[in-house]
């Protein structure tokens, strides 16, 4: 188990690569044509989602970098430049473009939204997943799984709220507000890629420390 300080920065870094608020306006591009009851029953099912798979990654994450003989320093480094690219979007023009790119594909698959491509790849995406397993691997035991899960379920909690929250929060944030946001996530993304880039190349040169 780590320090309660860890748990926290999981809990910083997951909600930044996440970013529930840049995936506003794909939501309501997504649903424009919905009821009101089949837009909320895709945000509960994208939420859901979201924290099966990212639970799922804190329990058995490790098990299949094991399956494929990937070391986790290596999976460091790939992830981190991974959260990267991703934070360089970010910065450049938000994620939008690309996650609006990706919802055109899956729209009119047989799919409910709420699962693809909301959930995955949108949210909890290759980024979200690196994370999640990077620092399940940190620590062992009980107690370290269940506060990692519980940081999963309190992005939930979250994620759960700006969905709810949409009509009221699409009437006051404008484009420009909701880009300014993306930017400051992107910044706080572009230095967790570089801590695990840094990590990662320590543990597969150790001259390097």
């Amino acid at each position: 188990m780590l320090e309660l300080t860890e748990y926290s920065k999981f809990v910083i870094a997951l909600l930044a690569v996440v970013d529930p608020l840049s995936i506003i306006p794909i939501f309501i591009g997504l649903t424009a044509t919905l009821s009101v009851e089949n837009r909320a029953r895709a945000a509960r099912l994208a939420v859901l989602t979201t924290m099966v798979i990212l639970l799922i990654a804190v329990v058995a994450g490790e098990m299949i970098l094991a399956f494929f003989g990937i070391s986790i320093h290596s999976f460091r480094v790939a992830g981190g430049l991974l959260l990267l690219l991703m934070s360089i979007a970010m910065l450049k023009s938000g994620p939008d473009a690309e996650r609006q790119s990706t919802a055109t594909e899956f729209i009119h698959s047989g799919h409910s939204i709420g699962a693809v491509p909301l959930a995955m790849p949108l949210l909890a995406g290759p980024g979200a997943i690196s994370l999640v397993i990077i620092n399940a691997h940190k620590g062992d035991g009980i107690a370290h799984y269940g506060l990692l899960s519980a940081g999963i379920l309190l992005l939930g909690v979250v994620l759960w709220l700006t969905f709810k929250m949409v009509p009221w929060i699409a009437s006051r944030m404008g484009a420009m507000s909701i880009n300014i946001s993306t930017r400051i996530m992107g910044l706080i993304v572009a230095a967790i890629a570089i801590e695990f880039i840094a990590s990662g190349l320590r543990g597969l040169f150790p001259a390097l420390s």
